[in-house]
Formats: C-alpha cells, sequence, structure tokens
C-alpha cells in the first residue's frame, strides 16, 4: 500500500453537495497543502429535488448516477482524489425530507443498522487513520433524516476505531456562528433587489448556526480556496444555483456563500483561542 501522507482529514456526508456547501473552502485547503482527504458520502441523493428544467426527467436511480458524476466533478474542483460512498454505490439510499413515507423505505440509510453502517465507516477509518474527522451535530444540522443518520454512524464508528486501536484525535461538527450568519443576511437583503433570486432564506434556514462561543475553529478561505468552493458548488448543478457570494437550492431562496467555514470540536484537546487549523494541538500518527 502507498504511504500516505502525515496529516489526513476525513469528511462524512448525507448526500453529494453536502460536502462542498459546508466544506468546500476546507477540503480545497488542505488538499492543496498535501493533506490526505477523504470524503465518505452515505447516498446518492435519489430523492432530490431538481432545479435545471432541463434535467427535471431525472429521478430515483438515474438521479443518484447523475449526482455521483457531479460529486467527481465536484472533487476534481477541490483538488479531492478520495471520495467514496458509504458500502459502495447504491448500500443505501437517500431517506428523502422527514415525516414522508420516503422514510420507511427498508432500503433507505434512515433505515439503516448504525452499527453495521458504522462498521463499513470502521473500514475507511482503519485504512486511513484520520487524525480529523469532520461531521454533523446530533440534529444532523437542520433534522434531514440522512444528516442525522450520518451523525449517528460517524459518531459510532470513532467509538469503534477508539475500541479498535485506531482512535480518531479530534472531530468536529460543522456550525456557522450566529453573528456571521445574521451580518451575512443583512448584507444579502440589501443585495437582493440586483439578485437573480426573488426572495432570501433567513438565519433559520441555515444548518448549524449557534452561539458565537461554541465555535472552536474557523477555516478561513483564501482566493484559490474560496474559487474551489464555489466551482464544487456550480458542479452539483441539479441542487444548487450559485451567484457569488450568494447562491439558492431548489427552494429558490438566496442564502450566503461562506468562505470563512467554522466548526465546534467534539472530540480531543480544546485550545484556549479559536483555532485556525483543525490540525492545532496533533502531531502526525502512523
Amino acid at each position: 500500500m502507498t504511504e500516505l501522507p502525515a496529516r489526513r482529514l476525513l469528511l462524512v456526508h448525507a448526500h453529494p453537495d453536502d460536502e462542498s456547501i459546508n466544506n468546500g473552502v476546507t477540503m480545497a485547503r488542505y488538499a492543496a497543502e498535501g493533506v490526505h482527504v477523504t470524503l465518505v458520502t452515505c447516498t446518492l441523493g435519489e430523492r432530490g429535488e431538481v432545479i435545471p428544467p432541463e434535467l427535471a426527467h431525472l429521478g430515483g436511480a438515474a438521479l443518484g448516477q447523475h449526482r455521483h458524476r457531479e460529486l467527481r466533478e465536484a472533487m476534481r474542483a477541490l483538488g479531492v482524489h478520495d471520495f467514496r460512498l458509504l458500502g459502495g454505490a447504491g448500500r443505501f439510499s437517500d431517506s428523502g425530507m422527514m415525516g414522508l413515507p420516503d422514510n420507511d423505505d427498508p432500503g433507505c440509510f434512515w433505515q439503516a443498522d448504525v452499527d453495521q453502517a458504522a462498521g463499513l465507516l470502521l473500514e475507511v477509518i482503519r485504512e486511513v487513520r484520520p487524525q480529523v474527522l469532520v461531521t454533523y451535530d446530533d440534529n444532523g444540522g437542520y433534522g434531514h433524516p440522512d444528516h442525522i443518520q450520518t451523525h449517528r454512524v460517524a459518531m459510532r464508528a470513532v467509538g469503534l476505531a477508539e475500541e479498535a486501536g485506531c482512535p480518531v484525535a479530534k472531530v468536529y461538527w460543522n456550525r456557522v456562528p450566529r453573528s456571521v450568519a445574521e451580518q451575512a443576511f443583512d448584507r444579502l437583503r440589501e443585495d437582493l433587489p440586483r439578485l437573480p433570486f426573488e426572495k432570501a432564506a433567513t438565519v433559520d434556514d441555515v444548518p448549524g448556526v449557534v452561539d458565537d462561543q461554541r465555535i472552536t475553529a474557523a477555516v478561513e478561505g483564501t482566493g484559490p480556496a474560496a474559487a474551489a468552493k464555489a466551482a464544487a458548488m456550480r458542479a452539483h448543478a441539479t441542487q444548487i444555483t450559485v451567484h457569488e457570494p450568494y447562491f439558492a437550492l431548489s427552494n429558490e431562496l438566496a442564502q450566503p456563500l461562506f468562505t470563512t467555514e467554522y466548526y465546534e470540536l467534539v472530540r480531543g484537546r480544546p485550545s484556549d483561542i479559536r483555532e485556525s487549523d483543525l490540525f492545532a494541538g496533533i502531531g502526525a500518527t502512523p
């Protein structure tokens, strides 16, 4: 096996596009620095709503295949070469939004056995041996069943990795500080008349917004990393419309495109100051 770089980062996400929206700057920055960045995506988002009219015919497996191609383009934009689907393509399907009959599909991720799915992620952890893992909080950021299940699986896999002797030194949850979100939406409301979007979302529509004091790390986007994030988000054209520095999902509500990405450390040794490097305080592990 080829020797891996000294620093290794694992991100665990629910659907294609989540990684670019939440962590595009972080992934691009670390990939450019030579960190081994691994993305595990748990479903192909087969039940996502499609934005472009010319692609509106896509659904189910066909949409999943298309979104997989979008994911490959997004990873090319971010410079990330190691990206995988949990258990392989088609192992778990999109669960749809919370409360829909789709949640009862026995093949959907929401119905997956957490320990079994975590065992599949443990295989990746054993192979890559990441020092840092990034995922969602226990509400999945905004309550989507696949995001909640991703949190459960990722955190269970971290526990299994500890038991197996390949511990993950630091675990971060995706966050946005409330003050930053509020300031960004103030700017958005001023800019909205000049944008191709008719309405704006609200702070409550942004996943993972918390009080500022809970933020323990901020990864600021340089020019190249910020541009890479926007390009990666554009690659997910079925799900995202980008008009920098804003974007919209299928609800057509404009929201800020954050080029500084924020995190809350939930496992690992905390720092006395807000970190600018997710690897701060840890050395390389074999």
